[in-house]
């Protein structure tokens, strides 16, 4: 029996301007030449990429682009060590830089911070392709943590200077800040967070509130995705994760519910468009 759900989308869900901009550049390439080779995946959603892998966007690692050579190579919104463009240089590769604004005005100000001498220590996630970028602007010198536990494990300076990984919550950047203040440290905080980003738990709260049951759509890659999810399950227990289409169970839906719709920053509007469609067609 058909369920007559009313269903609508996040109006603030879906990629921010960085990702759009990088995923722009790869289409207007594509449009014009047959492939084109993307250092790590263009976003941490597995449609999206596959989209774009069948427009001729090849994914490639850093074993693979060492080998390349007279190529060109789309660096993503995440931003890039220096390492990676000096090998560009040695190994005649073009590359077309999608780094987002936000990002590379924060690797610029670590590193002026790392010209000064200045003990870095950086709120963000092991591993994640910004952080990384991060890292290379102090020679991999900076200190990277995850939560405030992790920090008082390391010996610390009496002077702090910190940044935080764009995506991270403001919230608790400044947590951490008062925590090491209180502690008798002097903290330098450069609150570099991305507001387009950070902004998005207090407008899903408000969204995820509205409605009967919320339909998160995120990659199982997106960290950001896994934060917003949450963020929406914690207002709204009625909260489903999919990361397809395919994954909708009718069996979640009375008749009449309000759905909401919404998504993480690299999740693709087409996506949470299809998700709508399928819902009402239920």
């Amino acid at each position: 029996m058909p369920h007559h759900l009313s269903v609508r989308i996040d109006p603030n869900s879906g990629f921010c301007f960085g990702v759009i901009y990088a995923i722009q550049m790869a289409e207007d390439i594509l449009a014009e030449e047959a492939y084109l080779y993307c250092l790590g995946d263009i976003v941490h959603n597995d449609e999206e990429v596959e989209r774009l892998e069948k427009r001729g966007l090849r994914i490639i690692d850093y074993e693979t682009f060492a080998q390349l050579r007279n190529e060109k190579v789309l660096i993503r919104a995440h931003g890039e060590p220096p390492s990676t463009y000096q090998m560009a240089l040695q190994n005649n590769l073009t590359l077309i830089d999608a780094s987002c604004p936000v990002v590379l005005k924060l690797q610029n100000r670590i590193k002026t911070s790392y010209d000064k001498r200045e003990q870095i220590f950086i709120y963000g996630k092991h591993g994640h392709a910004e952080v990384r970028g991060l890292l290379g602007q102090t020679s991999g010198d900076a200190v990277v943590f995850e939560n405030i536990d992790e920090l008082l494990r390391h010996e610390l300076p009496a002077n702090i200077t910190l940044y935080s990984q764009t995506t991270k919550s403001t919230d608790s950047f400044y947590r951490i800040k008062g925590e090491l203040e209180q502690r008798g440290y002097a903290v330098n905080a450069n609150d570099t967070i991305c507001r387009q980003v950070s902004n998005r738990d207090k407008d899903l709260r408000k969204f995820a509130a509205q409605y009967d049951q919320i339909v998160f759509v995120s990659g199982t890659k997106s960290s950001n995705g896994k934060v917003l999810y949450q963020v929406c399950k914690d207002t709204n227990p009625r909260t489903h994760f999919i990361s397809k289409v395919e994954e909708i169970q009718a069996g979640w839906f009375q008749p009449g519910d309000s759905v909401g719709i919404c998504g993480a920053t690299s999740t693709p509007m087409w996506l949470m468009e299809d998700v709508r469609d399928a819902l009402l067609s239920l």
